[in-house]
């Protein structure tokens, strides 16, 4: 089957906003974050937190994990046999890691986790994907996989290349606990003369607001492994930018913000355990994401997955400065709502 070629493209309004400052691989500098969205307000909000960060020390950027997961799904005659034939797999591992080396320069087997329920039985596989996303990578990896399988453990019949234990665009507690894509935290301290002027607030309302909001309100809502106020905006608009599968902001957007006052000094963070994102692969050809990624840094000589672990990073940017604005705004009766009319009305 040929390439498929699309009939036209859809245009999103994108900015750059920033630049914010970050503090990455020991290196400080000022980096600016394109973000294609309708949502106009988005922009001089994201910009404010950035103005903020300028301020500071610099966002310190951490990311403390990076993987792809595809889960397979198999059964057994009886739960018994699915359960036997999971164990000799298991102590396999190390062939299995052998066989995905076949199936890419770059994929690399680092964990293997299962599940049955009754004679099915669920084998997430996770690995490394370099500088790609790695969604194709690691179902092409499972795919190689369920063929060893398939004639070395002939008592487990194959049902399905995905399993759903993965999970891929949908909204669960696994990814945030086994991990899926990149686990990134952006923080900094800010301190309280900053929040006043560019926040219009102060780290005790903001720090509260983060508790009863985003915390217990989320508990009320039946919020899964998510505690913030919006995530998903700024990054569906980075990934609109850069050539990303939009619909990962399903996981990416479940993480946390987090608040302290001190002494009228605000520490301010997000974490994003399910950070799914590449630096290359599919739609990252296209020539207004290559000239983002080229303006982002992200096409530089480096150690393979390193491009993209950057991208992460500055992902991460954005979201913290476009979150704290908006709890920064929501501390203040009005200030949101006047905000959009002003932006958005004509």
């Amino acid at each position: 089957m040929s390439k498929i070629e699309p009939d036209s493209f859809a245009q999103i309004p994108m900015q750059w906003v920033g630049p914010a400052k970050i503090k990455y691989l020991g290196e400080v500098e000022e980096v600016s974050m394109p973000l294609a969205t309708y949502e106009s307000p988005l922009w001089p909000s994201t910009a404010r937190g950035a103005k903020v960060s300028m301020q500071t020390e610099g966002l310190a950027i951490t990311i403390i994990d990076d993987r792809m997961t595809r889960s397979v799904l198999l059964e057994g005659e009886t739960a018994e046999a699915a359960y036997k034939a999971c164990q000799k797999l298991k102590s396999e591992e190390a062939i299995l890691a052998e066989k995905v080396t076949q199936t890419s320069r770059f994929a690399k087997l680092i964990a293997m986790h299962s599940q049955q329920v009754g004679r099915l039985l669920y084998i997430r596989f996770e690995f490394n994907t370099g500088d790609a996303s790695g969604h194709n990578m690691a179902t092409k990896a499972a795919d190689h996989l369920m063929g060893y399988i398939a004639e070395k453990f002939p008592e487990l019949k194959y049902v399905s290349i995905s399993g759903n234990y993965c999970t891929d665009k949908k909204a669960t507690a696994v990814n945030g606990i086994l991990g899926r894509g990149k686990n990134v935290i952006a923080e900094t301290v800010i301190p309280k003369k900053i929040v006043s002027r560019y926040l219009k607030s102060d780290a005790k309302a903001i720090t509260e607001l983060n508790i009863k909001k985003n915390l217990i309100g989320t508990m009320l809502a039946g919020g899964l492994r998510s505690a913030n106020a919006h995530f998903a905006n700024m990054l569906l608009g980075f990934y609109l930018a850069t050539g990303q599968d939009a619909a990962n902001i399903v996981e990416g957007s479940q993480g946390f913000s987090y608040a302290e006052d001190r002494d009228g000094d605000l520490y301010f963070s997000v974490t994003l355990p399910n950070l799914i994102m590449g630096a290359v692969g599919n739609g990252k050809d296209l020539d207004f994401v290559n000239d983002n990624m080229t303006r982002l840094g992200c096409r530089e000589k480096r150690e393979p997955g390193e491009n993209s672990k950057r991208l992460a990073a500055i992902c991460a940017a954005s979201v913290w400065c476009g979150e704290l604005s908006l709890l920064a705004a929501q501390t203040n009766p009005g200030e949101l709502m006047a905000a959009h009319l002003k932006m958005e009305r004509t």
